[in-house]
């Protein structure tokens, strides 16, 4: 099977520190189950790094596709149709628009630690959303494939 021009897919994953302090995590409950002895220690080491490793991994697990006509972030999926032109956002630009300048009404799947972002405005006249945030590490690529999606629908 051949994938469209207009595909994009990207996994926002956690950066690799992030995975070094669910280590850290791991080791202060096994630290705290010292006085119990070996075993709880283990277990305290193994069970806190698991369940710190489950938080980091499902924080960091969001997608961004562009596929079938539609930008799916996270669990959004917006028809290419009703998205305006996508602007890519600078990490000074990501920033501000995710601060001062964010709308409450707005669709935001960020990432703080993904500097750059993709907004996108909503034209369907039904809906309230007034854009679409996106954090993106592959901002050009995402706006492309969002152009030949639209291309490919008009």
């Amino acid at each position: 099977m051949q994938l469209s021009t207009a595909h994009h897919d990207e996994r926002l994953t956690a950066p690799r520190s992030w995975w070094g302090i669910a280590v850290l995590v791991g080791l202060a409950c096994a630290l705290m189950l010292l006085p119990l002895g070996t075993m709880p220690l283990l277990a305290g080491l193994v069970g806190g790094t698991a369940l710190a490793g489950l938080v980091v991994s499902s924080y960091g697990s969001a997608r961004v596709r562009v596929v079938n006509g539609a930008l799916a972030a996270g669990d959004a999926r917006i028809p290419v149709t009703a998205l305006g032109e996508p602007e890519i956002l600078d990490a000074e630009e990501s920033r501000a628009w995710r601060t001062y300048k964010a709308d409450t009404r707005a669709f935001m799947l960020m990432r703080s630690y993904v500097p750059t972002a993709v907004r996108v405005e909503v034209t369907d006249p039904a809906d309230p959303t007034p854009y679409v945030y996106v954090s993106t590490r592959e901002p050009q690529a995402l706006v492309a494939a969002l152009l030949a999606a639209r291309a490919r629908a008009a």
